[in-house]
């Protein structure tokens, strides 16, 4: 009888990624369940609880912290890796300490995605390693998180943050090391 592959929910707004990590999943055996915001995935998971979950932590709806704890109500067996574009040491910590598994930063894709699940059921939630981002990479992510506010318009982001739109440029154009 040959292997059989558990089943992930990939809970993700972003509809290019989430679909690209179906693909990736699905090719590698994996059944495959795809939601776009926390309502869809709750209503997926009540009908058939998945085995392993992906939830990015940003949500449409709510907060991927409010689905980690959903899914845990479900189905407390349910494994889950929680995916965050801006690397948040203490919201990284409380999605552990809801039941996440482990935690990721963006960008990512579905070897890293896989191998956390498994350092995820290896590790004990204080054993997982959370080093502390630079100031300029923190500073980085906050910019870039006023940007997608902003709906990318560098203009207003540059409003909101209270700087010249020049300064705001050269800071989003300096990319900084991920730790």
């Amino acid at each position: 009888m040959g292997r059989t592959f558990p089943t992930i929910l990939v809970v993700e707004d972003d509809d290019v990624f989430r679909g690209v990590l179906t693909r990736a999943l699905s090719a590698r055996g994996y059944d495959v369940m795809g939601a776009p915001d926390a309502a869809t995935a709750i209503a997926r998971a009540s009908e058939d609880p998945p085995e392993m979950a992906i939830v990015d932590l940003r949500l449409p709806d709510a907060s991927g912290l409010d689905v980690v704890k959903a899914l845990k109500r479900i189905e407390p067996a349910t494994v889950i890796v929680v995916l965050t574009g801006y690397g948040s040491i203490a919201t990284a910590l409380e999605a552990v300490r809801l039941g996440a598994a482990h935690y990721l930063t963006k960008p990512t894709d579905a070897d890293r995605i896989l191998a956390a699940f498994e350092r995820g059921l290896l590790a004990r939630p204080r054993d997982i390693d959370l080093a502390t981002p630079s100031l300029a990479r923190v500073e980085w992510e906050h910019l870039q998180r006023v940007l997608v506010d902003c709906d990318g318009n560098v203009s207003e982001a540059a409003r909101v943050l209270g700087m010249h739109r020049r300064s705001l440029q050269r800071k989003l154009a300096k990319r900084p090391s991920n730790r």
